[in-house]
């Protein structure tokens, strides 16, 4: 019996990651979903990447249906999904910005030019368009970790409670805008 298992086991083994592979084949990249569905958005404090002493919490974001835009100015999508972002808010919705510092680590570079990064972001949104209501400044990632961001562009839709509906890794475009958001907006309305 032992001898027939062990002629077996690799047989098995091979099939499990046949299985594993195949499923691989249709998957889509760009479907990376937060466990954080249906959940409300994880509690912070964040400043203003804009307005010295001014904080933003998870619950100063309750009352109105919004996007959070995970973006940076390093991105070229981020730079492409402007313009599109900035015709949905003259469309009046309401898109918050969470702007996603890349290269910064404490531990290593204690220093950080907060003006220089004002002057980039303020440079970009006045060549590209402005579609943020404000943006909120996460310097060390801590709330782009707890929503499982793996990088920018990416998108939340947040019901007026503070629940997370729907998110989209990748720039929002007149496809994506029809296809996943406008249906789950009208939903809202």
């Amino acid at each position: 019996m032992n001898r027939k298992l062990l002629a077996i086991a690799p047989l098995l083994a091979f099939a499990f990651v046949c299985v594993f592979l195949y499923q691989g084949l249709f998957a889509n990249p760009r479907e990376i979903q937060t466990g954080r569905i249906g959940h409300e958005m994880p509690a912070f404090t964040l400043p203003d990447l804009m307005q010295d002493n001014k904080q933003w919490t998870n619950e100063a974001l309750k009352g109105e249906v919004f996007l959070l835009n995970v973006w940076g100015t390093w991105c070229p999508t981020c730079l492409a999904e402007l313009g599109y972002l900035t015709k949905l808010r003259e469309q009046g919705v309401k898109i918050i910005g969470l702007y996603y510092v890349q290269g910064y680590d404490a531990d290593f570079d204690g220093q950080f030019d907060m003006q220089a990064l004002r002057t980039e972001v303020q440079d970009m949104l006045e060549r590209a368009g402005n579609p943020y209501q404000f943006n909120i400044l996460d310097l060390h990632r801590t709330l782009s970790l707890d929503l499982g961001v793996s990088g920018a562009p990416e998108t939340f839709l947040i019901d007026k409670n503070g629940t997370i509906l729907l998110h989209h890794t990748g720039d929002i475009n007149p496809r994506v805008w029809r296809s996943k958001f406008a249906p789950m907006m009208q939903e809202l309305k």
